[in-house]
């Protein structure tokens, strides 16, 4: 907190040198015409954040699900795994506790060389529910992620596919029914849902969870506008012809990340996509530990934003455009004087109508504990997102992790 202080402090006085430079080498008029200009731009940048508050992300808070579906169509759960026997023993029991009719459970033993395969052996002679499928290690055939999945989807015996993280768990027993009730409507293909990551101590996991968050309420809330543009592998689920309608992840294999939002980005449309966001539908995941794992994870998936289609590009766009621009001229017209009073109008208007948002969406997500920090987060978020395009600029990597 001290450090954010110290910086902003920095900020602040470095654009104060900058108006004191303005005034004593630019004439009058021009100062003024400059001035106006940056508070229009500041009203522009106000406006377009009020409106994705206003009228798409409060679309997460105010959810209600329009009617309780009683079918259950048959479905098949695909997990992948790669030295995972820590998760697979704890979470796996919990994917067979499932309070749902008809559902096999695929896992993909990918390569690992400690105890998945043990394990899953034992979980076998006792759970008729699970398919193994495994891949062995080919010196002349490096894969990815993609190429798992794949050999996960071609096991599965069921058209309804639900895919999750080795290691994620389901927030109860009703976690299959909340995300399968949607196929009600022989137009949903795609349904999308929220994945968490655990309550922990320190300001590291509270940051981890208000940028899942803060994910999650841009796509959630985009998918129920009927502009989805992508979802997370940690709790998505779709139908197996879809897929292979798409040919898959051709188009983007030779990525190591995409395979859960660049195919919801291609598959989508404004008709086949539904969100789920009941509590019972949640999956909870392991938080990363340190800020250098979460980094490189971070790096991984900001890979995938170039191979989204246009028009999600262009709303990403104008919702982080708008809020770079709403900090760096809040900054700047903060000391446009005598209009200061009616930039810190402005400022708190967003604000409270940001918390006001964010606490409502907030309940709605379980992440209530995380509206408190969420100006500071958002900061923070806004100063570390640079960085990591930066280090995907200049460094590149071969390797995928769930």
């Amino acid at each position: 907190m001290e450090t954010l202080y110290s910086s902003l402090t920095r900020l602040f006085l470095f654009f104060d040198r900058i108006r004191i430079h303005l005034l004593l080498h630019v004439d009058q008029r021009t100062l003024e015409v400059l001035k106006f200009v940056l508070l229009g731009l500041f009203a522009l940048a106000f406006l377009v954040q009020l409106y994705f508050y206003l009228f798409v992300f409060r679309k997460t808070g105010a959810y209600r699900k329009s009617d309780t579906v009683s079918d259950t169509p048959a479905a098949t759960v695909i997990v992948c795994a790669r030295n995972e026997d820590d998760n697979l023993s704890k979470f796996l029991p919990l994917l067979f506790q499932q309070d749902y009719p008809d559902y096999e459970v695929v896992v993909v033993n990918d390569c690992s060389y400690d105890h998945t395969a043990d394990i899953l052996e034992e979980f076998s002679k006792k759970q008729p529910r699970l398919k193994v499928v495994t891949i062995k290690e080919d010196e002349n055939y490096r894969h990815g992620k993609k190429f798992a999945l794949l050999c996960g989807i071609k096991g599965a015996s069921h058209e309804h596919l639900v895919f999750t993280d080795a290691d994620c768990y389901p927030a109860g027993p009703g976690w299959l029914k909340a995300i399968l009730s949607n196929y009600s409507s022989e137009k949903t293909e795609i349904v999308l849902g929220y994945g968490a990551y655990e309550k922990n101590k320190g300001i590291l996991n509270k940051l981890i969870r208000f940028d899942a968050f803060c994910i999650a309420l841009n796509y959630l809330s985009l998918s129920l506008s009927g502009k989805t543009y992508m979802g997370v592998g940690r709790n998505l689920s779709y139908r197996k012809s879809l897929f292979f309608k798409h040919k898959g992840f051709g188009s983007h294999y030779f990525l190591e990340s995409g395979d859960d939002d660049l195919f919801v980005n291609q598959a989508a449309t404004a008709e086949n996509v539904k969100a789920e966001l009941s509590a019972e539908s949640i999956t909870y995941s392991s938080p990363k530990y340190s800020f250098g794992d979460w980094f490189n994870q971070k790096r991984r998936h900001l890979t995938t934003y170039g191979f989204y289609k246009k028009d999600s590009k262009r709303r990403l766009f104008f919702i982080t455009g708008s809020q770079y621009a709403f900090w760096i001229l809040f900054s700047v017209c903060l000391f446009a004087r005598p209009y200061t009073v009616f930039v810190l109008a402005a400022f708190l208007l967003r604000l409270l109508c940001q918390l006001f948002i964010f606490r409502k969406a907030m309940n709605r997500l379980g992440e209530k504990d995380l509206l408190l920090f969420s100006p500071v987060f958002e900061l923070c978020l806004l100063f570390i997102y640079p960085v990591i395009q930066f280090s995907n600029t200049a460094l590149k990597q071969n390797k995928w992790k769930s």
